[in-house]
């Protein structure tokens, strides 16, 4: 298959737009990051300098990688179980666009904000450890390495993340339900970060070279398998 940027650039701006429509999606989305701010935050700005030995036996900027795995998860839900719902699905359906441009379309559509979003809370939490955190703790915590992971895993996480939901979405007629189901299969992946984070597996790097080549490979390798799931007749003749 020949990939066509246009349309794809194409299925990219119309569910953007769809986003302004629907603010409270995308304030879904901001939920999860939030909640991954403040409770950092909290125990970050409690500590005093004396535990900063144990800040540096943990990485706690891995710990917010649980947002780029969450907060597209509910994107990635409405992508088609929500337009279906909506009535707004069945158009595009008719168009002769193939699926494997149609959904990489709406998998980038999701990304983007996803990221924006991960990587604001990182700038803002960096800010906030930087100006009022105790120097010691701040030392222990912002590290180039967490920092250099972060960066680089984040795309890659919300990805993962996306075509997980786009495959539950292809299958679910109630957003609600698609966006519950994706965020559930996601929890494996959020404590696979956590026990990296609080150092019960070591971060090592060829344990961040392996995860990096694992993702990569997933997040090609769903798409070509979340493509065939995308039935345009049962989407359009299937019960809502």
């Amino acid at each position: 298959m020949r990939l066509s940027t246009r349309r794809v650039r194409a299925i990219v701006r119309k569910e953007l737009r769809e986003y302004r429509r629907h603010g409270s999606v995308v304030a879904a989305t901001a939920i999860f990051p939030l909640i991954f701010l403040v409770q950092p935050l909290f125990v970050v700005f409690l500590a005093p300098g004396s535990s900063s030995a144990l800040f540096g036996q943990w990485h706690l900027l891995l710990y917010m990688l649980a947002i780029p795995i969450l907060a597209p998860a509910v994107l990635g839900a409405y992508a088609v179980a929500g337009e279906r719902q909506q009535g707004s699905l069945e158009p595009v359906l008719t168009t002769p666009i193939p699926r494997e441009e149609f959904l990489l379309g709406k998998a980038l559509a999701a990304l983007l904000p996803a990221v924006v979003i991960a990587y604001g809370v990182y700038g803002i939490f960096l800010g906030c450890v930087l100006l009022f955190a105790d120097p010691d703790v701040a030392a222990a915590i912002l590290r180039v390495p967490d920092i250099v992971a972060q960066v680089i895993l984040t795309p890659l996480l919300a990805a993962l993340s996306i075509w997980i939901a786009i495959a539950i979405s292809t299958r679910s007629s109630d957003v609600r339900v698609a966006q519950q189901l994706s965020l559930l299969a996601d929890v494996p992946v959020v404590l696979l970060t956590a026990l990296i984070a609080f150092n019960v597996i070591p971060p090592t790097p060829a344990l961040a070279v392996g995860l990096i080549a694992i993702l990569l490979v997933a997040d090609v390798g769903g798409w070509w398998i979340v493509s065939p799931m995308f039935d345009r007749e049962r989407l359009i003749t299937g019960p809502r």
